[in-house]
């Protein structure tokens, strides 16, 4: 028997509001697939984000952590860590559970992808920047 997952397309969704979704549902026993991870914005003041996200890579040694990622599709599995329990086995048993992917794979072209209706950034009065931009920002090289 196959397990039932969610597949969630992360295309124009806010990220905080997104993350916060896919947390509860992992929490709640479901396995989740994540895919156009560097589509997803956050909001707010593109220069900002940047800086915010440089301060965290700059925190730490380089060889004893902390360790945060540059890859978008790293970026969304931290912020969706970041809102589970990490220091509890439920909260790290609930983060094997979730997968994510740079662009959709071809193994998945056929699949239905769900949206979170609150976090869809048509909402969004303001500036943005999408996780490709941030990470392209971060240094990361662009593999996708």
């Amino acid at each position: 028997m196959v397990d039932p997952m969610l597949f969630y397309d992360a295309e124009n969704q806010i990220l905080g509001r997104f993350s916060t979704v896919i947390a509860k549902k992992l929490l709640g026993g479901e396995k989740i697939i994540v895919v156009n991870s560097e589509k997803a914005v956050i909001s707010g003041n593109p220069r900002f984000a940047i800086e915010k996200y440089l301060h965290r890579l700059a925190r730490g040694d380089p060889i004893h952590g902390p360790f945060f990622p540059k890859m978008p599709d790293q970026i969304l599995r931290r912020t969706v860590r970041g809102m589970l329990p990490w220091d509890r086995s439920r909260g790290r048993s609930a983060y094997r559970n979730l997968k994510v992917y740079i662009g959709t794979p071809n193994e998945l072209k056929d699949k239905k992808f769900e949206k979170v209706k609150d976090a869809h950034s048509d909402r969004l009065r303001i500036h943005y920047i999408t996780l490709e931009q941030l990470s392209l920002a971060l240094g990361a090289k662009k593999k996708w």
